[in-house]
Formats: structure tokens, C-alpha cells, sequence
């Protein structure tokens, strides 16, 4: 791999893009530096439905009191909002999910059902996964553009991943062709401080948009492959090693209401962000508390040419990469608009690829805190060479706080 070429002051910013941060949890005390002993698959509550979008915003849901059933099996109540939706869980558990005819495909707002399948997402299935690709390449550069930059060479994050990184990880989901990934980041919840179950992560991954409706069995990794292995050497790696967090599944989704309608269209990748709210751990310790870090939202990031340098993580999967390898760009960040009359998006100088959708894009604020400005969104429409994400504005921090009032306790 070619070295990577920084832009003037990016060097000397890179050092400052520090994503694990020491947190503390409510009882002040210092955040783990290693994985949770014994972390497993989360706890196998049900996902329900949840309450209508507001400000252009779409949610899902989870069972009545906000933290779904216990392990035992569903409320009562649950499962009558499942099978308002047609869902049968138990049939939905033995390979109804598969059924994918657009006509019972759930894809409004308020629709979002995510029923935990419990070991349905192991190590070898997590290999198998594909990236999304036709949701990350998009023919893109209408006026008002600043010219196409300079491809960065992605860079390898440094291992273990718990200690350089451990808000990042990946997203596991199924779609009508198969076993995909994303990638994503924990990010804090100003309504539970330290205790954050917050993930932030692009629309198309949560989403079909246009052609269709939410994706099903979602699930976040933190810190996935946490010692860097190569995809040979993590088929023989013990759960640990591949999850050492364990496994998040979904159980409330937001996305925008734009993506909802329009997801797939150039005018939608602007609105390409969302939210997921993950079930915590047995014992309900929360996610950040599980992990030790989570990073804050910064909703008011300057415009492209005055953000300075941003970093974008994730995990590429599509070629030349494997999806198994956590990588980084740090650069300057332009403006890129896709079509008429829709917001100018961030773009950055990048060779990630597919399989890095959803990952978070940072910036140093001043006072030296790394805030999360942005996710991967798109990338060109042949080859690699540059990143797009939406700029987060007042529709984004509206999906943001729908989620974080909704666990707000």
C-alpha cells in the first residue's frame, strides 16, 4: 500500500482524533482497558413497535416499558404488537424472517421490528457476511462541488482495537440478498450519562429506502476481530477474539424520513444517517459502561472547508479489503452535492470501500474532545478513491433525541 499523503496540518491533528477516551461510570469509577470477562451474545429480549417519526425523522420500537421481554420469553403485550404486524415470532425465529415478499415487508416509521434469534450471528456467519454494495456507490457531482480530492490510503487501526478504538465496531443485518455489513459507532446519550446504548451509523443500513423496508436480525459488534487477525486466522478464533464485547442486538432504530421515501435516489444520501438503541448485557449493564467509551454528537460541525481535518473509521470489506481488518483516513474534508436543491455533504479523500458504510467520520472541538461529525454514506460510483457523509443538522439531532428521550430514565 501506497504511503498516505496528509494535507497540510493533518499530521500534527491526528494524534488528537483519540476515540477510546477514559469514562467514567455512574459511580465515578474508571472505565475497564480490556474487554468485559465472560462478554457474550446480549441478552434475548424482543423488539416491538414503537411510536410515529416526527420532523421528518422515522423510529422503530421496542415492548411497552422500553426494554423488551426477559429472557424467559415475550410480554404478553409484545407479542400482541408483533403480530399486529404480521410477525408470528416463533415462526419468525425458525426461518420466517427469510420471507422478504415487498407486500408484509414492514418499512414505515413506525414499523421497526428486530426479535433476537438467539446464536443466529456466529463467528463463521459473520464471515460470511457481503457488503452492501450498491448502496455505497453512487454517481455523484452536481454544481456546487469542490473538485474530486486526492485518494488518501486507508490506514490500518492499531490492535488491540478495545484500547485504540473500542467505540467502533461493525453491524451485522440481513437483507433480501443475504448476510450484510456496516460498520458503526457507540456514541454518548446526554439523558444517561455513562450509560449510553447508542449507535450511530448510516441509513442504508438499517434501511432499504425506496425499494423497500427495514432490514432484519440487526446486531452491532464493538470492536470486532479485536487483535487484528487475518480472515483465516479468525475462523479458528475463539468467540472472544472475533466479539469481546459481545454481541448488541437492536431492539430501536431511527432513520430519516427522507431515507424512508427516497432511500437510494441522490436525493436521500444527504439524510443517509441513523441511530440504533441496542439491548445492554445480561444484568443490564449499558453498552458504554460494557465497553468504557462512547463518543458525544456534534450537530453544529462547521461547513466542509472550515471542519479541518476529520477522520473516518470502519471496516472495508469490499476489494482489496476482507471486512475483517479495522482501518482509518485522516484528511481535509470538501463539499460534495449530489443533486439540486439538496444539502452539500462532506467528502474526503478515502480508499475504504464498501463494508465501511455507517462508520463514524470525527473532529477534534476545541478544548482537544473528538466529537462524531458524520457517517459513510457513499463513495464513487467505480473504484475508490474519496467518502461522502451528511453533513448533521437539525433532522439528524431530532432522530438523535427521539431515541435518547424514548430510554430516557
Amino acid at each position: 500500500m501506497r504511503s498516505v499523503r496528509l494535507i497540510p496540518g493533518a499530521l500534527g491533528v491526528a494524534t488528537v482524533l483519540a476515540l477510546t477516551v477514559t469514562a467514567c461510570g455512574p459511580g465515578g469509577t474508571q472505565a475497564q482497558d480490556k474487554p468485559a470477562d465472560g462478554a457474550s451474545s446480549s441478552a434475548p429480549a424482543e423488539a416491538g413497535d414503537g411510536g410515529n417519526g416526527t420532523d421528518g425523522n422515522g423510529t422503530g420500537g421496542t415492548g411497552a416499558d422500553g426494554t423488551g421481554a426477559d429472557a424467559g420469553g415475550l410480554a404478553g403485550e409484545l407479542a400482541d404488537k408483533l403480530k399486529k404486524h404480521g410477525v408470528d415470532v416463533d415462526a419468525w425465529k425458525r426461518g420466517g424472517w427469510k420471507d422478504w415478499d415487498t407486500a408484509t415487508w414492514l418499512r414505515e416509521a413506525e414499523d421497526f421490528v428486530n426479535p433476537v434469534i438467539e446464536d443466529l450471528w456466529d463467528p463463521a456467519r459473520m464471515q460470511s457476511a457481503k457488503s452492501p454494495d450498491p448502496t455505497i456507490t453512487a454517481q455523484a457531482g452536481a454544481s456546487g462541488s469542490d473538485p474530486v480530492p486526492r485518494p488518501v490510503t486507508a490506514q490500518r487501526e492499531k490492535t488491540p482495537y478495545h484500547r485504540n478504538a473500542a467505540p467502533v465496531g461493525k453491524i451485522f443485518f440481513d437483507s433480501p440478498q443475504g448476510s450484510m455489513v456496516c460498520s458503526g459507532t457507540i456514541v454518548k446519550d446526554p439523558r444517561r450519562p455513562g450509560r449510553s446504548n447508542l449507535v450511530w451509523t448510516a441509513g442504508h443500513c438499517v434501511h432499504a429506502g425506496k425499494r423497500g423496508g427495514w432490514y432484519r436480525n440487526i446486531t452491532f459488534v464493538p470492536a470486532f476481530n479485536d487483535l487484528g487477525k487475518s480472515p483465516a486466522a479468525l475462523r479458528g478464533a475463539q468467540s472472544h477474539e472475533v466479539y469481546p464485547y459481545g454481541q448488541y442486538w437492536a431492539d430501536w432504530a431511527v432513520t430519516s424520513g427522507e431515507w424512508i421515501q427516497r432511500g437510494g435516489t441522490d436525493q436521500a444520501w444527504p439524510y443517509d444517517y441513523a441511530v440504533l438503541h441496542v439491548q445492554p448485557q445480561r444484568g443490564g449493564k449499558s453498552l458504554e459502561e460494557t465497553v468504557g467509551a462512547a463518543l458525544p454528537v456534534d450537530f453544529s460541525a462547521p461547513a466542509p472547508a472550515r471542519a479541518g481535518t476529520v477522520g473516518a473509521w470502519g471496516y472495508p470489506q469490499a476489494a482489496p479489503y476482507n471486512g475483517v481488518i479495522m482501518h482509518k483516513c485522516l484528511t481535509g474534508a470538501s463539499r460534495l452535492t449530489v443533486a439540486p436543491a439538496t444539502p452539500v455533504m462532506y467528502r474526503i479523500g478515502c480508499t475504504m470501500t464498501a463494508g465501511s458504510s455507517g462508520g463514524g467520520w470525527f473532529r477534534a472541538l476545541p478544548g482537544g474532545k473528538t466529537a462524531l461529525v458524520s457517517n459513510t454514506s457513499i463513495g464513487p460510483a467505480r473504484g475508490n478513491g474519496w467518502l461522502a457523509g451528511p453533513q448533521l443538522g437539525r433532522g439528524a439531532k431530532a432522530a438523535y433525541d427521539m431515541v435518547s428521550k424514548k430510554f430516557a430514565r
